[in-house]
C-alpha cells in the first residue's frame, strides 16, 4: 500500500553522529508515493510465483566476478547474523556474520529454516537488483535517499528519531532494535529478537511503519566517491568491488554500544550485490498526486 508524501524541504544528514552523515544541509523533494511498510515475504512470494525470479543469493556466483573468493564461498548463499556465545571484539564483524550456503529469502538462516510464521516479516537476503526487479514488476520504483529520509522524518525536521529526540519515550520502544550487549545477547525488551512483523510498532506522522529498525532498506541512490566509507553492519561479498547503493533506516541489530544508526539521518553504503539477513526494501512511485 502506497502513501502520498507531500513535497517540501528538510534538514538532510547530521553533524552530530557518523562522518558519512555530514554535512547537515537543506534539501527539497517533490511529492511522491511511498510504501507504508517494507516489502514482506508474502508479497515477495507473489512476485516470485508470478515471474519465476531467482534472487542473486539463490544463484551460484560467477567466479570471474569474485576472483579472490575462497572456493567454498562460490556457492549459492548469503550472509547470516549469528550471535556468538559470549563477548567478542567489535572490531571484526566476522565474529557474528557468516556466509551460509543455501541461505536465501526462502531460508533466512540457511536450508533448515523457512518462512513459517514470517510471511508478514520483511523479506531479506535480497540484492539491489532483486529489489529493483520487484519494484518494476509492481509498477513502482525505489526511493532516492533524500525521499526516504524525508519520509522517515515524518515532519519532525532535525529530530534524532522519526518520532522525536528520545529513543524510547516514556520507556516505550518505538522500533525493532537491539537491547543488551551486542552482539552476543539481545534481551528483546522490544518484544523481538530478529525481524518483526511489519507494523508491529507505531507509524510515524506520515503513517509509515518500520522506517527505523527492523531491516535496512535499499534506496536508488548510488555512492558518491567522496562518501565511500566501510560498512559497519555487514561484510561485503568476497572480492566484490562493484557499485554501492545507500541503505537507510538501521535494523534489528542497531544498538547504542555498536551501531546507533536507527535514525533517519543515518546511512550506509553497501555493495549492490550484497545479500544479508537484515537488509530489505520498500517501493516508491512518482505517479501524480491524489486529487
Amino acid at each position: 500500500m502506497l502513501r502520498w508524501i507531500d513535497g517540501g524541504s528538510f534538514t538532510m544528514g547530521s553533524d552530530r553522529h557518523y562522518p558519512e552523515e555530514r554535512p547537515a544541509r537543506r534539501v527539497s523533494v517533490e511529492g511522491f508515493w511511498l510504501d507504508v511498510s517494507p516489502v514482506t515475504n508474502r508479497a515477495f512470494s507473489e512476485f516470485v510465483e508470478a515471474t519465476g525470479h531467482v534472487t542473486l543469493a539463490e544463484r551460484t556466483p560467477d567466479p570471474s566476478l569474485y576472483p579472490h573468493a575462497l572456493p567454498q564461498l562460490l556457492v549459492a548463499g548469503s550472509a547470516v547474523f549469528s550471535a556468538p556465545p559470549g563477548p567478542v571484539s567489535l572490531s571484526d564483524e566476522r565474529a557474528w556474520w557468516a556466509y551460509v550456503p543455501g541461505a536465501s529469502w526462502r531460508h533466512p538462516e540457511g536450508p533448515a529454516s523457512s518462512l513459517e510464521g514470517r510471511l508478514d516479516h520483511p523479506v531479506v537476503h535480497v540484492a539491489y537488483e532483486d529489489a529493483l526487479a520487484f519494484a518494476e514488476w509492481a509498477g513502482k520504483t525505489l526511493p532516492t535517499e533524500a525521499e526516504w529520509e524525508y519520509a522517515a522524518c515524518g515532519g519532525n525536521d532535525g529530530a534524532e528519531f522519526a518520532w522525536g529526540d528520545e529513543l524510547a519515550p516514556g520507556g516505550r520502544h518505538r522500533a525493532n532494535t537491539w537491547q543488551g550487549p551486542f552482539p552476543h545477547h539481545d534481551t528483546a525488551e522490544d518484544g523481538y529478537a530478529g525481524t518483526s512483523p511489519v507494523g508491529a510498532f507505531p507509524p510515524n506522522r506520515h503513517g509509515l511503519v518500520d522506517m527505523i529498525g527492523n531491516v535496512w532498506e535499499w534506496t536508488a541512490t548510488e555512492e558518491l566517491p567522496a562518501r565511500r566509507t566501510p560498512p559497519c553492519c555487514a561484510p561485503a561479498p568476497a572480492g566484490s568491488h562493484g557499485p554501492r547503493r545507500v541503505i537507510k533506516g538501521g535494523s534489528y541489530l542497531c544498538t547504542p554500544d555498536y551501531c546507533a544508526r536507527y535514525r533517519p539521518a543515518a546511512r550506509q553504503l553497501l555493495e549492490a550485490d550484497s545479500t544479508t539477513s537484515h537488509v530489505g526494501f520498500r517501493c516508491a512511485s512518482r505517479a501524480p498526486a491524489p486529487d
